[in-house]
């Protein structure tokens, strides 16, 4: 194993980085700050699409765009969380130092997101409208949501090969590049917003172009990186096939993370659509501040993708105690950082929803809900932490039974019979921060009870 290690290490370059030596706190927070800032260009590109779309085309066309994260989720989050699995992988078998085995779960890894995005596209745009009226989207808000829909889900293949190629770099303690091109793909897609709908005065199709366009420039800009010849990620175009053993260890690693981005994507499908029985000012609202949530989420984000690579590395080079060292940085992390933004968003809650749309009935939902929900952020930091944790050491499916029981089953269960009792939209809000809770206890006594950190050992004895 050390002769292995030594010739990888000498295959390295800055495109990798080895988190099983060094100051663990500085590398995580030197791997944590472009996550960071490539999830705020991300958020920011994501929002540009509400932000334009609500000052040239109006309330409706805002809905029809905000209400469409939900749905987007779900149906990627499934290949998303594959992709998170081969990332688990790739860190290990790196963190070993088997060059081979990393070569081959890269490239077992893009023909799955090569699949996958086909799939997504076929299966996106044909059901496109079965998936609002499903959703009980408001009438008059879902000839424009339908032509939203239609034309991002065209773009499916960007967007899950994206997330693959991201996952391969971070993998590899490489976040920096994905941030480069995520500042480049965000730039161009407010230009081409701008461009669509201010000066050309397209529809709201044209926002959902403008993103398809630049997620496949983000694309390119990856696979351009992942082609260079001499390193230990070096992709060839002949070699991106299934190969079956490493396919099934990507599975068994990922499946559990893509049920559950699935099952609490769905739980939030189900959410949206009882605030769409409350009409267009509510879904305008709830989606606003979704897009607004989303910068609250980016630390959170930020340290869990840190705390999963370097707890991978680590457990793969058997340093047990330094992997410890690194998860309870990321909670604490993660907490604190997450407990400020919400604190920020509770308290500038009118400005930040107003900046979307200043219709007062808008503005009095957002509010209302940001009033719920922000100060309990720190609740799902700690749970998301956690779950980063356990993805991290192999044990992806302790955080998909947490997530099934209490983010969908125990989520819909509420809020079916509180609606069922009385049609409240304010005992929607509280969904949320009760489920953080709860699952935030059971999270605490797995992380203080169980023995985490030998799953990969396990694993390999049988």
């Amino acid at each position: 194993m050390g002769q292995i290690r030594e010739k990888t290490q000498k295959r390295q370059s800055a495109h990798t980085r080895d988190m099983t030596q060094g100051n663990p706190y500085t590398l995580m927070l030197g791997f944590a700050l472009p996550v960071f800032l490539s999830q705020v260009f991300q958020q920011m590109y994501n929002t540009a699409d509400a932000f334009i779309v609500g000052k040239c085309l109006g309330t409706n066309a805002l809905a029809a765009v905000t209400s469409s994260g939900t749905l987007i989720f779900l149906m990627i989050s499934f290949f998303a969380g594959i992709a998170m699995g081969a990332g688990v992988v790739i860190s290990r078998y790196f963190g070993a130092g088997d060059e081979a085995q990393v070569s081959r779960a890269v490239h077992t890894v893009l023909a799955f997101g090569i699949v996958s995005g086909v799939l997504l596209t076929v299966v996106g745009v044909a059901f496109t409208p079965t998936f609002l009226v499903w959703m009980q989207t408001d009438p008059a808000v879902l000839p424009e949501a339908v032509e939203y829909f239609r034309y991002y889900f065209l773009g499916s293949l960007a967007l899950v090969l994206y997330n693959v190629c991201r996952s391969i770099m971070n993998a590899l303690g490489d976040s920096r590049r994905p941030l480069h091109y995520l500042i480049f793909s965000s730039v161009m897609n407010v230009v081409l917003d701008v461009l669509f709908l201010y000066v050309f005065e397209w529809g709201v199709w044209a926002a959902a172009v403008a993103t398809v366009i630049s997620q496949a420039a983000s694309v390119a800009l990856c696979m351009a990186h992942l082609l260079q010849k001499g390193n230990i990620f070096t992709v060839e175009w002949k070699k991106i096939r299934f190969h079956r053993d490493m396919l099934l260890e990507i599975i068994h690693n990922g499946l559990p993370s893509g049920v559950q981005n699935s099952v609490i994507a769905f739980a939030n499908v189900i959410v949206q659509s009882q605030i769409n029985s409350f009409g267009r000012l509510a879904m305008a609202a709830y989606g606003t501040h979704a897009k607004i949530e989303g910068f609250a989420f980016l630390p959170i984000t930020s340290f869990n993708m840190a705390s999963t690579t370097f707890i991978s590395q680590n457990l793969g080079a058997k340093q047990y105690d330094r992997a410890k060292k690194g998860a309870r940085f990321s909670i604490l992390a993660a907490v604190l950082s997450a407990e400020v933004i919400g604190v920020c968003c509770y308290f500038c809650a009118p400005w930040l929803i107003g900046m979307f749309d200043r219709t007062p009935g808008v503005i009095e939902l957002g509010v209302r809900q940001a009033h719920t929900v922000a100060l309990f952020y720190c609740l799902l930091a700690f749970s998301h932490s956690v779950a980063a944790i356990c993805r991290g050491a192999g044990k992806a499916f302790v955080p998909m039974c947490v997530m099934l029981a209490v983010w969908c089953a125990l989520r819909i269960t509420y809020i079916v019979i509180v609606m069922h009792l009385t049609h409240e939209i304010g005992y929607i809000y509280w969904a949320y921060p009760l489920t953080w809770g709860i699952s935030s206890v059971i999270y605490l006594i797995y992380y203080l009870c169980c023995d985490w950190v030998h799953g990969f050992d396990r694993a390999v004895k049988e």
